[in-house]
């Protein structure tokens, strides 16, 4: 049925010009990067962000198995970032800045799994910037232009390890545990992603809702002062801030991230 499986996704059926949907995905054991045409996939060869063709003959999305639309060398994420996030605390003069490891994505679908150490597990909808090619000392407008496209992000994290009593010196486990770091369904090149609408929604109720004008730094301002010390890589992903406030989940819910323009991120919740 036409519109079938994007409904399920939340992808727009809508062909809009100069926009392209990227996703990764496993079809008969083999994973490979596709174009999105409809409710079609077309398997593409060679570099994604850099010279590639689209090959072969369409499969149906229905037939494969969306991942997470990244396989970055680097996890960047911006705490503080949506003056509703603040609470009574001031607002930061440059973008905050922590890496979460490459081992905490999750794919679209795929559970959030609360370990068994953890007591205090909250949601964080987050646009994520993918970066297009490698980036260093560049300028906002040099930036901006590094952003290949964008997808959906949940920065899950752990409030007792980051901030209780006896939390951790880094965030290295808080926002960085396995599954911590669910992204997709799809990746997106050509949106304008400085005015998109953010959703979070626990068990079908909407918990987060912004735009993302709304961010005290805007991606292209975060991108460049991460570039100043840090070089960017093709495909580093940038999780850009959650906004408002977040609350515990527990096993059984469900979480979804929805970006305008993108689709919805949906992962069930469950105990290791």
């Amino acid at each position: 049925m036409i519109g079938g499986m994007l409904a399920a996704y939340g992808i727009p059926a809508a062909t809009t010009a100069g926009v392209t949907r990227y996703v990764r995905y496993r079809h008969k054991n083999v994973v490979a990067w596709g174009v999105l045409e409809g409710e079609n996939v077309r398997k593409i060869t060679g570099d994604l962000f850099g010279k590639h063709k689209v090959t072969g003959a369409p499969v149906k999305l229905g037939d494969v198995k969306l991942l997470a639309p990244a396989e970055p060398p680097k996890i960047f994420a911006v705490g503080l970032n949506y003056r509703s996030h603040l609470g009574a605390r001031p607002a930061p003069g440059s973008p905050e800045i922590f890496y979460k490891p490459v081992t905490c994505l999750q794919d679209p679908g795929a559970p959030i799994v609360i370990p068994k150490i953890a007591n205090n597990v909250h949601y964080e909808s987050e646009l994520v910037l993918v970066i297009g090619k490698q980036t260093n000392k560049a300028s906002v407008a040099e930036a901006a232009d590094s952003i290949f496209g964008v997808t959906c992000g949940n920065d899950v994290s752990e409030r007792d390890w980051q901030n209780g009593e006896k939390k951790d010196l880094q965030w290295w486990r808080a926002k960085g545990a396995d599954t911590f770091g669910p992204c997709g369904p799809v990746l997106v090149r050509g949106l304008d992603y400085n005015k998109l609408l953010l959703q979070g929604r626990l068990n079908g109720e909407v918990v987060q809702k912004q735009v993302t004008s709304d961010l005290l730094f805007d991606p292209a301002a975060i991108v460049s002062y991460i570039s100043q010390a840090v070089t960017l890589q093709a495909g580093d992903l940038v999780y850009t801030g959650t906004p408002g406030t977040t609350k515990k989940m527990k096993a059984g819910d469900v979480f979804e991230v929805e970006l305008e323009g993108v689709g919805i991120l949906k992962n069930p919740v469950v105990a290791a």
